[in-house]
């Protein structure tokens, strides 16, 4: 059985305890540890591994002993409770044995849960999980976060937010990988104390994206302020910043404030009134033009080309300032 969005959700918190198991897959190695971690907590119980239910596999040990896998699925253990064998990593080429463990698999079996990277529809472990009648392969994509996937994070940390604060919140999702996220929210729910929580916590407790040097100089080109660029780049050289570190997070903050002008997501931070501001003032198609100058500069950099990196960011800068103004 294929599952996406809730329903897959769904299944992860609630899984059917007499499943064959699942296969977990995407191109977002956090992601998936972050899903196939749930899931375990959830079919196995939170002492799973002390109990020795929990049997863990690298997918290059299921294929060095082949019959590995399928027998621990068969293995009776010492502790009542259900097992679960966690086959880890698995590739196209060490997919043989999960195959042959998931065919023989029976009801009073250990349950398989399986991560992989990112598969193409003709592989054959998404049509072995899928085409199975007790199984479901989830694939998770880089694609931000559901609704219900914030609200379920939020839930799960015990969290009571301000409608400002469940703003910065949703924006903060959209723009960290998910185990920042999930790191981020439980750091607030520790220093809020169960106390409701405010924008200036999630502020306080939000992951620093920049220092206030390159924060000022990306400031300074998303205002039009083309004057101010050099003096700062100048300062950024000196404290050694690298011109790649620079252009990510100049990409990062002009992708808030496209998020921003498209309505899919709210800037956040300590900036974020003067990021709501750039994105009206922007608009989303000078945005787009802005985000393909900033793709342009990061190539450049990562190059063979001899031109002074620090200087080709400068001008990227200046040429982004005035863009801002036209």
């Amino acid at each position: 059985m294929n599952l996406r969005g809730a329903a897959a959700l769904k299944y992860f918190a609630r899984p059917d305890p007499a499943s064959a198991g699942a296969l977990i897959y995407g191109g977002d190695a956090m992601r998936v540890a972050l899903r196939r971690q749930e899931l375990i907590a959830n079919l196995a119980g939170p002492q799973a591994e002390e109990e020795m239910r929990l049997t863990r596999l690298s997918g290059a040990e299921a294929k060095a002993d082949p019959t590995a896998v399928l027998d621990a699925l068969k293995a009776v253990g010492f502790f009542p409770g259900l097992r679960v064998v966690f086959v880890d990593g698995v590739t196209e080429a060490q997919a043989a044995p999960i195959l042959t463990a998931l065919d023989g698999w029976a009801p009073g079996d250990a349950a398989l849960v399986v991560t992989a990277g990112a598969l193409k529809k003709t592989s054959k472990l998404r049509k072995a999980f899928e085409a199975h009648g007790k199984a479901v392969a989830v694939g998770l994509y880089d694609d931000p976060p559901t609704p219900e996937e914030i609200d379920a994070a939020i839930a799960a940390e015990d969290l009571r937010l301000t409608d400002a604060a469940r703003r910065d919140i949703e924006a903060l999702a959209r723009s960290l990988d998910p185990g920042d996220f999930r790191q981020t929210l439980t750091k607030i729910a520790l220093y809020s104390g169960g106390e409701e929580v405010t924008p200036e916590a999630v502020a306080l407790m939000a992951p620093a994206t920049m220092d206030a040097g390159m924060d000022d100089v990306i400031l300074a080109a998303a205002e039009g302020q083309a004057a101010r660029i050099g003096p700062l780049m100048q300062r950024l050289e000196g404290q050694g910043v690298a011109p790649v570190t620079l252009v990510i997070f100049a990409t990062r903050h002009f992708q808030q404030l496209h998020a921003a002008a498209t309505g899919t997501a709210q800037p956040w931070g300590p900036n974020r009134e003067a990021m709501a501001r750039q994105a009206r003032a922007w608009g989303t198609p000078r945005l787009e033009q802005a985000l393909a100058l900033l793709m342009d500069t990061d190539l450049t950099l990562r190059s063979a080309s001899r031109a002074p990196q620090m200087a080709v960011m400068e001008r990227a800068l200046i040429r982004l300032a005035m863009m801002a103004r036209t």
